[in-house]
């Protein structure tokens, strides 16, 4: 295994460090309040409520420690679909006929970055009064 004997042995023997112990703590207090509301709740909302008793730790640590014990919030369903359309229906006839073609390649009439605004006059360069 590449570790030495001393550090097998301190490793296998060691308590758990005190984030270990603190994400026990709050992950059955986080299933604790995700049971109250029957489940409803997700990871923003249980925060709010650790955190209106006075429990501080991030929304990200709650949404970690709820992934990790299988918690996660209901959502609304989606709407359901109430019209189907008929696969064999008759599709109704363009009335404007319009024709969504390319055309044939014309040079454009304007070069590019012309001001194409009638309300644009040149200036005479310097000039702050149009003339």
């Amino acid at each position: 295994m590449k570790v030495s004997r001393s550090a097998f042995y301190a490793r296998r023997t060691a308590v758990p460090g005190s984030r270990v112990a603190r994400d026990a703590e709050l992950r059955v207090r986080i299933t604790g309040v995700h049971e109250r509301p029957r489940g409803l709740y997700g990871a923003p909302r249980i925060h709010a409520a650790l955190a209106r008793e006075g429990l501080s730790c991030g929304r990200r640590r709650v949404a970690r420690l709820m992934r990790a014990a299988g918690l996660a919030g209901r959502h609304r369903r989606r709407g359901q679909r109430t019209t189907v359309p008929d696969p064999n229906a008759v599709t109704r006839p363009g009335l404007i006929k319009r024709d969504f073609q390319p055309g044939p390649a014309r040079p454009l009439s304007t070069p590019a970055g012309a001001a194409t605004s009638p309300a644009f006059r040149p200036v005479r360069a310097g000039s702050t009064w149009p003339q």
